[in-house]
């Protein structure tokens, strides 16, 4: 029987109810990742600290089942495990040494990151290689002024070693370009994460289009930091990308919802 083939887990009625909201909210996420096409096959995560009121002073995170299309997400298949990667739910789905140490060292050492995301788009990765990074020549990257870190490369992330490395490059930055590998983001909620890790792709999306024809036209640094002033996608007071991100969700739901499951 293949992973996808094995009958989750039911776990509504079972599980504190914020943790099953949470649940809910980072399945549809995975989803919406699909919808864009931000998926690598079986790989790369997201994943969301399941609330204190859920788990107490404990730390634990949801992670995605290896071995799972982020398309056959679902919130009764998500894993919960502790930093150390062990899994707490008694679920039947493995999960990926990469994922959990990358992701672990974030929710751990990086205060306020609830959500973290990691893609290797096409863009975002080929960005990440380039030895001049991110530019700062479009209407993105100049909303991020200020906002990204830079990570170098050490390989594939399963050693625990790296892991204060990796906080220490992020230093509090929610859009992080893992040099040579791709694009990561956090954030307090999933939806800021989102907000933040959706503008820095847009960002590496324009500057693909255009080096493909010549040099980038750069954005002065005075303008750039108003446009990062003056930018409230990433503001509470304005939601930090809910609305984004409940308009991405009812499109899901029209095309496939069973990631409520």
């Amino acid at each position: 029987m293949t992973a996808a083939a094995i009958p989750a887990r039911k776990l509504l009625g079972r599980v504190h109810a914020d943790e099953w909201a949470a649940r809910v909210q980072l399945a549809a996420c995975y989803r919406v990742f699909a919808m864009l096409g931000w998926t690598e096959m079986i790989y790369n995560h997201i994943t969301l600290r399941v609330p204190e009121s859920a788990a107490g002073g404990d730390k634990h995170f949801l992670i995605n089942p290896f071995g799972l299309h982020y398309s056959e997400v679902t919130a009764s298949n998500l894993v919960k495990i502790d930093l150390a990667g062990n899994i707490l739910d008694g679920s039947e789905h493995p999960i990926n040494p990469a994922g959990y140490v990358l992701h672990s060292c974030i929710h751990d050492g990086v205060p306020g990151a609830h959500c973290v995301m990691h893609t290797h788009t096409t863009a975002g990765v080929a960005v990440a290689s380039l030895a001049s990074g991110l530019s700062q020549s479009n209407f993105y990257s100049a909303q991020l002024h200020g906002m990204v870190a830079c990570h170098d490369f050490e390989g594939i992330t399963i050693r625990a070693e790296e892991s204060p490395r990796v906080v220490s490059s992020i230093a509090g930055r929610k859009a992080v370009i893992l040099r040579n590998h791709g694009l990561l983001s956090w954030g307090e909620t999933l939806p800021l994460a989102f907000a933040v890790l959706w503008t820095l792709q847009r960002a590496c999306e324009v500057q693909l289009a255009t080096q493909s024809m010549g040099a980038p036209l750069p954005v002065p640094e005075d303008i750039a930091a108003q446009c990062t002033r003056d930018s409230f996608q990433f503001d509470p007071r304005k939601g930090a990308g809910q609305d984004v991100f409940d308009a991405l969700v009812r499109q899901v739901d029209r095309i496939d919802a069973s990631y409520k499951n």
